[in-house]
């Protein structure tokens, strides 16, 4: 990260440091913990600790080295975001798909990472695929290999080529998988959130529809803003991620009960 910053003040309070560092950052767009430790001639925890503090009020998005500016905006066009972290999405489908036998249930929502999966997860025999994307089902459909796929009804939206609304909650309520496997927008210490809502909506139908769930989410996911609720911590039951999490995060996931892999 470069962050262009002039000058040592005195010694501040937290609250006064907090303020100037969500400010530096509200102007850069982004800032490192190390720089930021330097700016402010405090250690790097203590940084840490006023980012950590910040990111819980929603003020700035923590990532992995510092901290970035919350975008009120929509998440990006998907094939934007399936360019994102391609590398850690990949990581992530490979560990999934190796907890996936051949012949059993899996439930999945939309998203560029549950896609990255898919394709995973084609290698995979005889499996059944109930999915609200198109791509997902397009992806799981081409291997060929024995699997079948469910597409659900619902309103479709072109944008992320997805059915949703009250359909799709009903034709979720009438099925049970052995897996469920959502992807979100956010993660904090209160749970997982979506930006949209129409697809948290049906994320919380999946949930309600296993006693399996696994979120698969990419490390910039923990801290990040979002608006809509899909479950608690302790709803999940296993995360994947690409690397392993901060400590405090981890702590976090391990007191809710969470498996991280």
């Amino acid at each position: 990260m470069e962050d262009v910053m002039v000058g040592k003040p005195q010694a501040l309070r937290p609250t006064v440091r907090r303020a100037a560092i969500h400010e530096i950052i509200e102007k850069a767009g982004r800032a490192s913990v190390d720089a930021l430790a330097e700016r402010f001639d405090a250690s790097t925890e203590t940084v840490r600790r006023d980012l950590n503090a910040l990111a819980k009020t929603g003020k700035v998005r923590k990532v992995h080295g510092g901290a970035v500016k919350v975008s009120i905006t929509p998440e990006g066009l998907f094939e934007e975001r399936l360019a994102i972290n391609a590398q850690a999405k990949q990581e992530i489908a490979e560990k999934l798909a190796k907890m996936v036998e051949p012949g059993q249930s899996i439930m999945m929502d939309t998203g560029s990472t549950t896609l990255v999966c898919a394709s995973a997860l084609a290698r995979v025999r005889d499996l059944t695929v109930i999915t609200n994307s198109v791509r997902i089902a397009q992806t799981i459909d081409r291997a060929r290999n024995g699997s079948r796929v469910i597409l659900l009804g619902g309103t479709y939206r072109t944008d992320n080529s997805q059915t949703v609304g009250a359909q799709t909650c009903s034709e979720i309520r009438r099925i049970r998988t052995d897996h469920v496997v959502l992807t979100v927008t956010g993660i904090d210490g209160s749970g997982a959130y979506d930006f949209s809502e129409h697809e948290a909506q049906i994320a919380r139908s999946m949930v309600d529809n296993t006693g399996a769930l696994t979120v698969v989410a990419d490390s910039s996911k923990f801290g990040r803003n979002a608006t809509f609720k899909v479950c608690s911590l302790e709803r999940v039951d296993r995360l994947i991620l690409e690397s392993n999490p901060h400590p405090d995060v981890k702590a976090a996931l391990v007191a809710a009960g969470v498996a991280v892999i």
